[in-house]
């Protein structure tokens, strides 16, 4: 089992930032992948990033060039810094875990999720 809490969410206006950090505990195993998803209201879940175990990345195109995730394996610890948002960035976001052998974006190949992190960019 692998427990996750997101923290950072919030609102700010277009243009603006927020980094977005993701705590897990319990079974935490060196071949795990971690990932950002989010969702909006009326709107499927869908894949922001996702890191492995070896640093590689994955990000959705509508994020390119201004989220980066990062992770810090000694802590246990995973960030996403969301630079030059807006307003189709609001969202409730969510951290996942799980065993991977790629940082893939896919929803479906996450076990473990945290509970979500509200993040509001007005216009």
């Amino acid at each position: 089992q692998v427990q996750l809490v997101e923290s950072g969410g919030g609102s700010v206006q277009a243009g603006g930032s927020l980094r977005l950090s993701c705590a897990a505990s319990g079974d935490t195993y060196s071949s795990y992948c971690m990932g950002w998803f989010r969702q909006a209201p009326g709107k499927e879940r869908e894949g922001v990033a996702a890191i492995d175990s070896d640093g590689s990345t994955s990000y959705a195109n509508s994020v390119k060039g201004r989220f980066t995730i990062s992770q810090d394996n000694a802590k246990n610890t995973l960030d996403l810094q969301m630079n030059s948002l807006t307003p189709e960035d609001t969202a409730m976001y969510y951290c996942a875990a799980d065993r991977c052998w790629f940082p893939t974006i896919r929803a479906s190949d996450y076990v473990y999720w945290g509970q979500g992190t509200q993040v509001t960019v007005s216009s």
